[in-house]
This record gives structure tokens, C-alpha cells and sequence, in this order.
């Protein structure tokens, strides 16, 4: 036991804890962090200038053009040959019904309204499926249910110049391919009492030597060189083109109309007119044909022309 007057013993200090030091070298300074924009002293994005504005609105422009350039193509090569081929489809119906009439089948009939079918036209070049009906007349509604006839013009089978146009691109385009035609390749045209077969002139340059070359071959041996037959066709050939004012190529004597022939002394000619070059009226298009041969229509027979190609 202790003595009152023996000092008190007291518990030893605790030393203090020391942070342990993360071993390697100290991590580097962070850098200081740019203010974002959307804090107060930021600077805000620098807008386009004034050219580059000018050429997207020029873009945005040119695309809608584009665009609008590409339904007016789409509506006039596809939906206006639906509503054509719709068109001729009815006057060819028409026309079928009027040839079954007893009467009309004694007599050729082309007495008929403007915008009506008269005749039928068949080229074995563009294929066994190529047939229009004719209608009377030149008129825009007329020719976009068809080809339309000069009514100024000889009809099928007369002399003169039986005269017909025709689209070339959208509303049914019969004459698109108007161009592809060859010397000799054959035209026919189907009445309600006869079958008319023509057939395309000599080209320029192939008059010379037409006798002994091209003109011997089997379908062009019943084809001249109209200039040949009459000094007065000396400027008629195959195809031609020509501006919009040059009406003298379906003259009674084509491209001669101051020509004095009487209708006896004037050849059986067929010409076709159309638009060139296409999507364009620049020009005009042309293919003239001289009538070779007609059939009389019988029960069952076709010319043996229309399996030609």
C-alpha cells in the first residue's frame, strides 16, 4: 500500500499516427480546366459566314429541282402511258365493234369523228406486240390515245401520201423507236376491207447502186427509189430531220410541194412523224415508206409481212 506522500504513476503517452506514403513518385499537378460555353465568360461557337449560307440554300434548291425534274420524267414516260394505253384500248374496242357490222365490211370505212379509230397500224420490226389503232386527227387529245392521222393527207391505199403522227416518249410513245427503222422494213396498215403493206425508201446514200445491191435482197425487192420511178421524189429518202415548220414532208409529193402531179401520177407513199431527239420538240423525225403490196382481209389470214423482224 502506498504512502499518501509517494507521487502517482501515470500510463505512458500514445505516440501519434503518422499517414502512411503511397510509394513512387508524386502524382503531377491536374491541369487548370477550361471554362465551359455554357458558363459565365465562355465563348460561344462561331456561326457559318454568309457564303457558306448562300451555298446550302443553292444545294437545297438544286435538290429540290432535282426532285421536281425527276417526277415531271416519272409522270410523263409511265403514268401517261398508263392513261394513254387506257385511251387506246376504248378506240380500239370501238373500232373492233364497228368492223363486226356486216355492212362495214364491203366497203372501206374511214369516214369517221375526229379523235376515232379507222385504221390499224402493225411494225413486225418493234415486235409481234406492236399494234395502234389510228385515230383521225392530229390534235394533243387525239394523239394521246394514239397516232393520229393529217386529215389533209391520203388515206391508206391511196395515191398521195398517207400522213400520220405520233409521241415519242410517254403517252403511249408509238413512234419511240422510230429512229431503229431500216430501208425495206415493213409498214402495214390494216383497214376493215384490206391489209396495206409498205415499206421504208432507200436511205441517203444508199440510192446509188440500189438495183444491184441492197435492192436485190428478198424484202426489198418490190422497193425503189421513189426519185428512180418520178424526177419529182428525187429528194424523198428514208428518214429525214427536220425543223417543226417543214410541213412539206407530208405533202401529196413529200418534201416537193409545189409539185403539179395529179393524184393518178403520184405514188403510194406513207409518211410518220415524231419529236427529236426525245424529251425534246427541236425537231421533227421522219419516215417515209412507199405501199408495195395489199391483201385483201380474209377469215384466219395475216400477211405473211408481219412475221418479218
Amino acid at each position: 500500500m502506498s504512502s499518501p506522500n509517494s507521487p502517482q504513476q501515470t500510463a505512458p503517452a500514445t505516440p501519434p499516427v503518422i499517414p502512411a506514403q503511397a510509394s513512387g513518385p508524386p502524382s503531377p499537378p491536374r491541369p487548370p480546366q477550361p471554362p465551359s460555353d455554357t458558363e459565365g465568360g465562355g465563348t460561344p461557337p462561331r456561326r457559318p459566314g454568309g457564303a457558306a449560307n448562300i451555298v446550302g440554300v443553292v444545294g437545297e434548291v438544286l435538290i429540290t429541282v432535282g426532285m421536281v425534274v425527276l417526277l415531271f420524267v416519272f409522270y410523263e414516260v409511265y403514268v401517261t402511258d398508263l392513261l394513254s394505253a387506257g385511251k387506246q384500248k376504248d378506240v380500239t374496242s370501238a373500232l373492233d365493234d364497228d368492223w363486226k357490222d356486216p355492212g362495214q365490211q364491203r366497203q372501206e370505212h374511214f369516214d369517221v369523228a375526229n379523235g376515232q379509230g379507222f385504221a390499224k397500224m402493225f411494225i413486225p420490226k418493234f415486235g409481234a406486240d406492236y399494234k395502234f389503232t389510228v385515230l383521225k386527227g392530229t390534235d394533243e387529245k387525239t394523239l394521246e390515245a394514239g397516232p393520229g392521222h393529217y386529215v389533209d393527207t391520203a388515206l391508206p391505199g391511196e395515191n398521195g401520201n398517207f400522213s400520220v403522227a405520233g409521241h415519242r416518249v410517254g403517252k403511249g410513245a408509238p413512234f419511240n423507236d422510230l429512229d431503229q427503222l431500216s430501208s425495206c422494213d415493213a409498214i402495214i396498215i390494216e383497214s376493215n376491207t384490206t391489209w396495206y403493206v409498205y415499206r421504208v425508201v432507200p436511205y441517203e446514200g444508199e440510192a446509188q447502186g440500189w438495183d444491184a445491191g441492197k435492192g436485190k435482197t428478198a424484202a426489198c425487192k418490190d422497193v425503189k427509189v421513189p426519185g428512180s420511178l418520178n424526177p419529182a421524189y428525187k429528194n424523198v429518202v428514208g428518214q429525214q430531220i427536220v425543223t417543226p415548220d417543214r410541213v412539206d414532208v407530208k405533202s401529196p409529193v413529200p418534201n416537193n410541194p409545189t409539185s403539179t402531179l395529179t393524184k393518178e401520177g403520184q405514188l403510194k407513199m406513207l409518211t410518220l412523224t415524231t419529236c427529236h431527239p426525245p424529251f425534246s420538240a427541236e425537231k421533227r423525225l421522219i419516215a417515209h415508206a412507199m405501199m408495195v403490196k395489199s391483201y385483201p382481209k380474209a377469215d384466219g389470214f395475216r400477211p405473211p409481212e408481219m412475221k418479218e423482224s
